[in-house]
């Protein structure tokens, strides 16, 4: 994948649990993705590969998708505060402008300059200390901002 230049976007959080309806060979199927997740990470982390992206397409219960921001502390086991939010953000938006006529932002994505699409967020707290703050966005988050309009503000 490195030399090919293919990004790699997983779900942790997919493989934390099995989904209801599941029969037992699917289970063993699933059991045996969760375990290679490890493996997955930890060799993409020791030959530097960086083309790592977040993904949020949970198909399930309404309470699992209310955990999804579980992802960001489930990363911790092999990446850096730092680099889970570049997953979760510039790298995210990099593979979206690769979606070419399927991709609803035309223009710059992932950076703050002026033009370009840019959602931002301000935290209460530091999440390159404690990544896991932004598993409780309605408490952790004072300010979100999409495509120009401000969605919360509690500053």
């Amino acid at each position: 994948m490195k030399d090919k230049d293919v990004w790699l976007s997983p779900q942790v959080i997919v493989y934390t649990f099995i989904p209801r309806g599941y029969t037992e060979n699917q289970v063993n199927k699933h059991r045996q993705a969760y375990a290679g997740i490890d493996n997955m990470f930890t060799l993409a982390k020791k030959i530097g590969y960086t083309k790592i992206a977040f993904g949020s397409d949970i198909i399930t219960d309404p309470e699992t998708l209310a955990r999804i921001n579980d992802e960001f502390k489930f990363r911790t086991n092999w990446f850096t505060p730092a680099e889970i939010l570049r997953q979760a953000t510039s790298n995210g938006a990099e593979l979206l402008a690769m979606s070419g006529p399927r991709n609803p932002y035309p223009g710059k994505l992932g950076v703050i300059e002026e033009g370009a699409y840019a959602d931002l967020l301000l935290i209460n707290g530091n999440p390159l200390e404690d990544i896991t703050i932004l598993t409780e966005p309605e408490e952790t988050l004072t300010l979100i901002m999409k495509d120009g309009k401000i969605y919360k503000n509690t500053l």
